[in-house]
């Protein structure tokens, strides 16, 4: 009989129930409020400065401060894209999005063979790691020439300068990064007799991906500068193609819309990594 009574004071009621959920829903409605709140914020002060650097540039070009030659003002720069709008900018974006596509996706693959490659063989790392450590020393233009001799001035050689520029971050990244496992936790696989595969899937590729994400992530925004060089160099299309036509022509408003653009490309591709960086670490329990 106690025992019955007990279960009746201690169950919740319906109404109870529905008030617990109420306040559920409550709490979660105000902290996806003060998630937005927090985002509305963080955006405004990312706007903050650059708002500030281009109005500055606005009224400091029509007072005369700056001359317009040298630094046009950034309302002349929106009629310059509107204008290269109508003459096929998209044509260039496209051109150099593809070859930093196909230049980053090839270096990039090598790179994480290499790298894993490296980072689970000390014969490996031996046999490689110096003379990657060397090449990696090389500045990018220095290669220009080597590959315009070997490969043409087609679409080859921009191809290959765009993979080294991706090749090296995501090489060191995923090297570093499964170098880094903590020694325990292969000894605490080695103890639940794990096999090679599965002690890669389990614990040294969830351990190493941090590095891993933050190499793809450097990598690409080299595969960018890269691809600047190159299309400096030999091209009839890109956003390295139009810098170029704006120096040989004197237009820096064409040059700074080039920037501007590639700006813009650099900063998307990098928000896409980001996202796909904060969902395949939101296992981590992090300070950020």
């Amino acid at each position: 009989m106690s025992s019955q009574l007990a279960a009746r004071v201690d169950a919740p009621s319906a109404a109870d129930a529905a008030e617990l959920a109420h306040a559920a829903g409550a709490a979660r409605a105000r902290l996806v409020s003060a998630l937005h709140g927090q985002r509305a914020q963080r955006l405004l002060l990312a706007l903050l400065l650059p708002v500030t650097a281009l109005l500055a540039i606005e009224f400091s070009v029509r007072g005369g401060l700056i001359p317009a030659h040298m630094l046009p003002p950034p309302t002349q720069i929106i009629e310059t894209l509107r204008d290269l709008g109508a003459q096929g900018l998209l044509g260039h974006i496209g051109a150099s999005t593809l070859r930093v596509a196909a230049g980053f996706a090839s270096g990039a693959l090598l790179a994480v063979v290499l790298g894993a490659a490296v980072g689970l063989s000390r014969h490996a790392e031996a046999i490689l790691d110096p003379t990657f450590q060397a090449l990696r020393a090389i500045p990018s233009l220095a290669w220009v020439p080597l590959l315009l001799l070997w490969l043409g001035i087609d679409e080859a050689p921009k191809m290959v300068l765009i993979a080294i520029g991706a090749f090296f971050p995501i090489y060191m990244g995923v090297a570093s990064g499964i170098r880094g496992v903590d020694r325990k936790l292969i000894e605490v696989a080695r103890l639940y007799q794990l096999s090679n595969i599965a002690l890669t899937r389990r614990v040294l590729l969830p351990a190493a991906l941090p590095a891993i994400l933050t190499g793809l992530r450097n990598g690409l925004s080299l595969a960018w500068m890269f691809m600047v060089a190159a299309e400096l160099i030999a091209a009839s299309k890109g956003l390295g193609y139009l810098l170029s036509d704006g120096r040989e022509t004197s237009r820096a408003d064409i040059v700074l819309a080039a920037i501007v653009l590639l700006a813009i490309l650099g900063k998307v591709s990098d928000t896409l990594m980001a996202i796909i960086e904060k969902r395949s670490l939101a296992w981590r329990d992090s300070y950020a």
